[in-house]
């Protein structure tokens, strides 16, 4: 496979990233938000998240957007791993997502909450 780039693979995944937004009917912003979260689910490594900077920049995401999406999806995926993708999109985008102790540990209290209430509420069915 002949190739002037030294990172193929990561070209070929970035592309697909970029040809499927233009297949969906969501917007760009939107689209990778939601891949995002995907991605925080499955607990993927840093480089998941390099296929999606392009078009992350590119639909002019914001650090406080993404922020949303973590806090929005911790009490379903659990904060251990919101905190663990915190980690691996700020190592692979090279920008800190903000996550201090206060508020990580606001979340946690949180999610946790969230849970209890949940039980609590199928309990009473």
């Amino acid at each position: 496979m002949a190739t002037t780039s030294d990172t193929p693979v990561l070209d070929t995944l970035a592309a697909m990233t970029l040809d499927s937004i233009e297949r969906c009917g969501m917007d760009e912003g939107t689209l990778i938000l939601t891949r995002i979260a995907a991605l925080v689910a499955m607990d993927a490594p840093p480089i998941s998240y390099l296929a999606h900077i392009g078009a992350a920049a590119k639909a002019d995401l914001s650090a406080e957007q993404l922020q949303d999406v973590l806090v929005a999806i911790a009490p379903v995926v659990g904060t251990a791993r919101v905190m663990s993708a915190a980690g691996h999109i700020a190592e692979a985008l090279g920008f800190a997502i903000g996550m201090q102790e206060s508020e990580a540990k606001a979340m946690a209290d949180s999610g946790a909450k969230a849970m209890a209430d949940t039980e609590a509420h199928s309990r009473k069915k």
